[in-house]
């Protein structure tokens, strides 16, 4: 059973940076893409970032474009987001997720294993 454990939120002002980290366990990581996703209280998860399996293309959200980088590293099992720039509207619960099939990227329904979450808040 695939598990996903994510790592790195906090509490940051406006303008700093933090790095996400998921390390992904019980299968093997590579073939499938993997994704970030986040909710923020009394709204619905929301898309931020994905990554195909050799790491070759991304996707990203237009309201994170240009701030935030997803990136994996297949030999550690791990996927990473660097989120910088940070805005209070970035505040929330953020989730890694995996893939199994290929298809539409940004659709939360799409992905079939999520870790737990973790909270990142932005103050201004």
């Amino acid at each position: 059973q695939v598990q996903l454990v994510e790592s790195g939120g906090g509490l940051v002002q406006a303008g700093e940076s933090l790095r996400l980290s998921c390390a992904a366990s019980g299968g093997t990581f590579s073939p499938y893409s993997m994704g970030w996703f986040r909710q923020a209280p009394g709204k619905e998860r929301e898309f931020v970032a994905a990554v195909t399996r050799g790491g070759g293309t991304t996707y990203s959200s237009a309201s994170v474009k240009g701030r935030f980088t997803i990136s994996r590293d297949n030999a550690k099992n791990t996927v990473y987001l660097q989120m910088n720039s940070l805005k209070p509207e970035d505040t929330g619960i953020y989730y890694c997720s995996l893939k199994r099939f290929d298809g539409e990227i940004i659709g939360a329904a799409q992905y079939d294993y999520w870790g737990q979450g973790t909270q990142v808040t932005v103050s201004s």
